[in-house]
């Protein structure tokens, strides 16, 4: 255990050093690059006095909960949030100082330049690090012995999960239970009834065990947990709930009482809830007090030009957490009285010329960004629905709602893996909502700046769905 430990701190230790290497390397570059052009006096005559609080923040920011690398089993993904946190409140603190400090004048371009190039950077050293941390595991090192005791399909599940990946250096010594089971491999060995899991570990050293025993057999989990803490053995109950529920938990502690969820949102989060929020005020904002005008009086025009009736077209949707809005949009068919119930199709008769232009285009989802800015929507979301459809669907398809727990986006993650438009089949709707799904459980800000830049992409290219 106190290897276990050690190296743990190793590996912390030598992330934090890389850290700090990288972020004094990058800022003293960039500091000798700009400080003949945008920094003021006060600033680049206080090189020392800056690395010093550059460091300091920087440990105090991410030393206790900023490295992850240590752990068994770590998703890339996670890697480079982590990284995208430590730099985004790594530059909010440091310069929050610098600025109540009266340094200098601080150059909006130098810093932007800076946390952008440390982010890619320490994002690229982190996955660097970690890919030589599991190659090292893979061939044995940094193992970790570990003894099974139970035996379902959870339990099995567990032991794939371990020895399925050798870099996450699990080393499964064998299993617990009541009676052989064809459920582990060959390669795992039994090793008794779990009344005697005890009297093993007194002669085998182990580092971990991991239990799926119900409750109701207390009397024996509990000798096992005591044996256990009192020899510096980790314990590990396992819940069984794979037979009823096929799919990844979430663990968290609401007090001391352990609850598993079943999803995880990162946009849950009031820090990422705010970055997403601050994005779509801004882009939002910037549009529509700048290219947005031009647009209605070009559009607007057009369209009254070409056919009768409003310039917007405007319908309720359903919103964040069931919540109805008005949608905006630039109205692409004549006025009709089955436009809340009927969706559009390739060949619509209800379509003006124009309307073809704006659909095909995307011109016509432009108005939404009034949306955003008023909260209804954001720039990246799932789709918002018609009523109708929200009321049909969500009897029809399971998980449904679920999309509705974030805000609706003028653009989505389905839309740009090429589910647009008509939705013919019921298929095609559940592989839209599949994609929902996943987007609401993956979301990162980077992943938003993806879907924008393959929607940009797609509208200049055209794109056949677009109807």
């Amino acid at each position: 255990m106190k290897q276990v430990l050690r190296f743990n701190k190793i590996i912390k230790s030598v992330i934090i050093a890389g850290d700090l290497c990288l972020l004094n390397l990058i800022f003293i570059s960039l500091y000798h690059v700009f400080s003949d052009q945008t920094l003021g006096n006060g600033f680049i005559h206080s090189l020392p006095q800056l690395l010093v609080l550059l460091n300091l923040v920087y440990l105090l920011c991410n030393y206790s909960g900023g490295v992850i690398l240590h752990e068994r089993i770590v998703r890339p993904e996670r890697i480079v949030r982590r990284a995208m946190r430590n730099t985004s409140l790594h530059a909010l603190v440091f310069i929050s100082l610098i600025t109540l400090a009266d340094i200098g004048a601080v150059s909006v371009r130098f810093f932007v330049c800076f946390y952008c190039i440390f982010f890619i950077t320490l994002a690229t050293y982190r996955l660097t690090f970690r890919h030589i941390l599991k190659e090292y595991r893979k061939h044995g090192g940094n193992s970790r012995s570990v003894i099974l005791v139970g035996s379902n399909n959870n339990m099995a599940e567990l032991y794939r999960e371990m020895a399925g990946d050798p870099t996450t250096g699990f080393r499964v010594i064998g299993y617990f239970a009541d009676l052989p089971t064809e459920l582990f491999s060959d390669n795992v060995s039994y090793l008794g009834k779990p009344a005697e899991v005890v009297p093993y570990l007194q002669t085998h050293p182990t580092e971990q065990v991991y239990c799926c025993l119900p409750s109701a057999r207390d009397h024996e989990i509990i000798p096992i947990i005591n044996f256990c803490e009192n020899h510096m053995i980790r314990f590990f109950s396992v819940p069984n709930i794979r037979n009823y529920l096929h799919r990844r938990m979430h663990f968290k502690m609401f007090g001391n009482v352990p609850v598993l969820c079943i999803r995880e949102e990162p946009l849950a989060q009031v820090e990422n809830r705010l970055i997403k929020r601050l994005f779509d005020l801004i882009f939002s904002g910037l549009f529509l007090c700048t290219l947005f005008p031009f647009v209605y009086l070009i559009i607007g025009t057009a369209i009254k030009v070409t056919s009768p009736g409003p310039i917007f077209f405007k319908q309720k949707r359903s919103g964040e957490n069931g919540r109805e809005f008005w949608c905006y949009k630039f109205r692409s068919m004549r006025v009709n009285k089955d436009s809340d119930k009927i969706q559009a199709t390739a060949h619509d008769p209800r379509k003006t010329r124009l309307g073809n232009f704006l659909r095909k285009t995307s011109i016509d989802e432009l108005p939404q960004f009034i949306n955003v800015f008023l909260g209804q929507m954001s720039v990246v979301g799932p789709r918002p629905h018609m009523l109708k459809h929200t009321e049909e669907y969500s009897k029809l398809i399971d998980q449904y709602m679920v999309r509705h727990l974030v805000k609706p986006g003028v653009t989505g993650w389905a839309q740009v893996t090429g589910f647009r438009g008509e939705t013919k089949e019921l298929w095609q709707m559940e592989g839209r909502v599949q994609r929902d799904v996943w987007y609401l459980e993956h979301w990162t800000f980077l992943l938003d700046m993806y879907i924008i830049y393959k929607t940009v992409k797609n509208a200049i290219q055209g794109e056949k769905e677009a109807y």
